[in-house]
C-alpha cells in the first residue's frame, strides 16, 4: 500500500467516524435522546452541542488510526497509547461543549476500533468495503487490546474515596458498561446490530436505524439509563422497547414508526431517562455499515 493510498484510506475512514456521530445526532425521533427537533430528556444539551462535540473529536479519529498504523508491539501496549490520546480528545470535547459530556462513551469506542483498524492496515490486511470477516477481525483485535481492562480499571475500588458512576455500578451490581462491551469484542454490534443491518438492505436508512435503536434499547446494558433511573427504570425501558418492536407491523411505514417513537420519547422525557449507551452503539453500527458498504 503506497503512502498516498494510505493517507486517502485513513482520511476516508476517519470521515466515516465523523459522519457516524453526525448521523446519530440527526436521526429523528429518538426516545429520550437529543435530535434536531428535541433535546430529549436533557436540559443541558441540544443538537448544536452534539455538532460542536463531533467537530472537536474529528481530528482525533485520524490520530487513532495513525497510532494503530505505526504501532509495533502488543495489542495491550497499543491500548495504553490510545487511552492517553483518547483522554486528550475528551478534554477537547469538554472544552468545546463547556463541560457537557456528549460523546465520552462514543469517543472511547471509536478510539479502540479506529486504532485496531489502523493496526490491521499495516500489512494491507484490510480494504474497503470490509467483508464480514474483516469486521470480525477488527473486533477480535479490539478484544485483545482490552483483555486486561476490567481487571485493571475495577481493582481496589473499595479503597477509593471517590467513585465514578461506572465504578459504582460495577461494585453494586457487577455491571461493566462500555468497558465490558469492548472487552467482549462488542457483542451488541456483532450479534444484534450488524446482522440486523445486513439483512435489511432497504433503501430507507432512516427507518432501518430507528428500528435498530429500538432493538438495542431492548437488549443493551445501558449505564446511562441506570445512572439516571436505577435498575428498575432501565429494565422498564428495555421492556417498553421490546413491546414497541412487537407492536409494529412486519415492515412498518415511516409514519407508523414515527408515531410510536414520538410517544415513547414523551414517556422517557417525563421520567428523565436517556438511553445514551444505545445511542453510542447506534453510531458505531452506522460506522461499520459504511465500512461494509451497507449504506
Amino acid at each position: 500500500m503506497t503512502q498516498t493510498t494510505n493517507l486517502e484510506l485513513l482520511k476516508k475512514i476517519s470521515n466515516f467516524a465523523l459522519q457516524s456521530l453526525l448521523f446519530e445526532a440527526a436521526l429523528y425521533p429518538k426516545p429520550g435522546l437529543v435530535d434536531p427537533i428535541s433535546s430529549g430528556a436533557h436540559n443541558d444539551m441540544d443538537y448544536g452541542t452534539f455538532l460542536d462535540s463531533s467537530q472537536a473529536l474529528a481530528p482525533f479519529f485520524t490520530d487513532y488510526l495513525e497510532l494503530g498504523l505505526a504501532h509495533q508491539g502488543t495489542p495491550e501496549a497499543l491500548f495504553q497509547k490510545v487511552r492517553s490520546t483518547g483522554q486528550l480528545a475528551e478534554q477537547e470535547m469538554l472544552k468545546k461543549t463547556k463541560g457537557i459530556n456528549t460523546h465520552k462513551g462514543a469517543n472511547f469506542s471509536f478510539a479502540l476500533i479506529l486504532a485496531s483498524i489502523g493496526n490491521m492496515l499495516q500489512n494491507e490486511q484490510l480494504s474497503l468495503p470490509f467483508s464480514e470477516a474483516d469486521t470480525r477481525a477488527v473486533f477480535d483485535y479490539t478484544k485483545q487490546m482490552t483483555s486486561e481492562l476490567i481487571a485493571r480499571d475495577f481493582s481496589n475500588l473499595t479503597k477509593k474515596k471517590q467513585l465514578t458512576n461506572g465504578e459504582k455500578l460495577y461494585l453494586d451490581h457487577g455491571f461493566t458498561g462500555i468497558r465490558g462491551e469492548a472487552a467482549a469484542g462488542y457483542p451488541s454490534l456483532q450479534e444484534t446490530a450488524l446482522p440486523f443491518l445486513r439483512q435489511r438492505r432497504s433503501p430507507n436508512e432512516r427507518k432501518n436505524f430507528l428500528l435498530l435503536l429500538l432493538s438495542l434499547m431492548a437488549t443493551v446494558e445501558d449505564s446511562n439509563l441506570i445512572n439516571r433511573g436505577g435498575i428498575g427504570a432501565w429494565q422498564q425501558v428495555q421492556k417498553m422497547a421490546a413491546q414497541q418492536t412487537q407492536s409494529l407491523s412486519e415492515d412498518p411505514s415511516i409514519d407508523e414508526l414515527e408515531r410510536k417513537l414520538v410517544a415513547f420519547d414523551r414517556a422517557l422525557i417525563q421520567d428523565y431517562l436517556s438511553p445514551g449507551g444505545s445511542a453510542d452503539l447506534l453510531a458505531l453500527s452506522y460506522f461499520f455499515s459504511q465500512l461494509e458498504g451497507l449504506v
